[in-house]
């Protein structure tokens, strides 16, 4: 970054979607595989497609308790007039014309038998039974492959796996199964304000390492926490280049035009920076490079512009990264308590907090999300005590009391 542009400061700032596709072009998933077994590949990244290799059942099963038989053997049994049929060993490998075997729900039909009639529909009479109901060909029995067939296409390269995902897996047959290696990310704290503990005058404990790390794990990454570091040009290109081997790193603090704020001069000098200013608030000085081919994300060192910039810039980066995409956060619907000021052209996130549900003029109930605090984004409670936060989108000048909105819940999502 040039002394000139230091001077400037943020006259001109990229919009929050123009400068995430900048750095999504910048970065390639890593490509890197391994065998997960299924007890440990919850929230794991497919890596190449899966196939059934056995259908789910593999044998036709009953689907009731009662007795398998040969449905045109009960043509006509009603009431009055039940199909007498023979009982046979429940063990039986297949049954006769005439004959019935007593099964239960999920057990294996008998070769040749093609119905299964309900116990309520049954009455044992000696060694033979009384079928009450005529059945059709196929009722109360499922068929092999009736849940997956095999050959069956289950998941693309991509999809993330959910514990649903897992039981399906194993009933096929399967104990392990094909996924990327988690995305390495380097979490690098800078600024010689910081302290892990015991702060004196001028000093700061430092929290966006932590979170950040923490995020990264939660986003389904490996996070390399480091130390601080401090703000000295030759320290913080030493830092990061000793961790160019990760599929990204991300740097905490010193991202704006002060003095202190070299680590867009460092990037720049490692490689190049692609964005520096993004029209977001909290947290437009934000700066998003590269070097070596591995993605840089350096973060406001304000706790709350940290974490927003974070959640819109390295998530979406990390998933690329791992094999996949950012799904969208889940939202809440939810009426505006107060006015959320905003500024024209700039991605507004206003963080809330949800109060007591209020009937809106459908009838319907909506919780109330009151703003946690208009502006401060160095304070770090007013988003670790928020329930979710609302967008303000550019084009809006604010958002009114009373409006109904979308309160992204960012923090429940992976």
């Amino acid at each position: 970054m040039s002394h000139d542009r230091r001077e400037a400061g943020f006259k001109r700032r990229t919009r929050v979607a123009d400068a995430l596709a900048t750095l999504l072009d910048a970065a390639d998933p890593h490509g890197r595989t391994e065998s997960a077994p299924l007890a440990d590949a919850d929230g794991r990244v497919v890596a190449e497609p899966i196939d059934a290799p056995a259908p789910v059942p593999s044998y036709d099963r009953a689907a009731m308790d009662g007795y398998a038989v040969r449905a045109e053997d009960t043509f006509g049994a009603s009431d009055r007039s039940p199909a007498v049929l023979r009982a046979v060993d429940a063990e039986a490998d297949a049954i006769a014309p005439g004959e019935a075997a007593r099964v239960h729900t999920g057990s294996a039909v008998p070769d040749a038998a093609d119905a299964v009639v309900m116990i309520e529909q049954i009455e044992a009479v000696g060694d033979e039974i009384e079928a009450f109901d005529a059945v059709a060909e196929g009722e109360n029995v499922g068929e092999a492959g009736e849940d997956v067939a095999e050959g069956q296409r289950l998941f693309e390269d991509g999809h993330v796996l959910r514990p649903s995902d897992l039981g399906l897996l194993k009933s096929v047959g399967l104990d392990a199964v094909p996924v990327y290696e988690r995305p390495t990310v380097a979490v690098i704290p800078t600024g010689e304000e910081l302290v892990q503990s015991d702060p004196g005058p001028g000093e700061v404990i430092e929290t966006n390492g932590l979170t950040v790390s923490r995020l990264v794990e939660r986003w389904g990454g490996e996070a390399r926490y480091r130390d601080v570091v401090t703000d000295d040009e030759d320290a913080l290109a030493a830092a990061i280049e000793n961790d160019l081997d990760a599929d990204a790193v991300v740097t905490t603090g010193g991202s704006s035009v002060g003095e202190r704020d070299l680590l867009p001069e460092v990037v720049d000098s490692l490689g190049e920076v692609l964005v520096h200013g993004v029209a977001l608030k909290p947290g437009h000085p934000v700066c998003l490079g590269v070097a070596d081919d591995t993605p840089i994300v350096s973060l406001p060192g304000y706790p709350v512009a940290c974490i927003v910039n974070a959640a819109q810039f390295l998530r979406p980066l990390q998933k690329r990264v791992g094999g996949t995409t950012a799904d969208p956060f889940p939202t809440r619907r939810a009426r505006l308590a107060r006015k959320v000021p905003s500024e024209p052209g700039t991605r507004t996130f206003a963080r809330v907090s949800f109060s007591e549900s209020e009937t809106d003029d459908g009838g319907t109930d909506l919780p109330a999300a009151t703003p946690t605090r208009a502006s401060g984004s160095g304070i770090l409670s007013s988003v670790a005590l928020a329930d979710g936060w609302v967008v303000v989108p550019e084009p809006r000048e604010g958002l009114d009391a009373g409006e109904v909105v979308d309160v992204e819940l960012w923090e429940a999502s992976p």
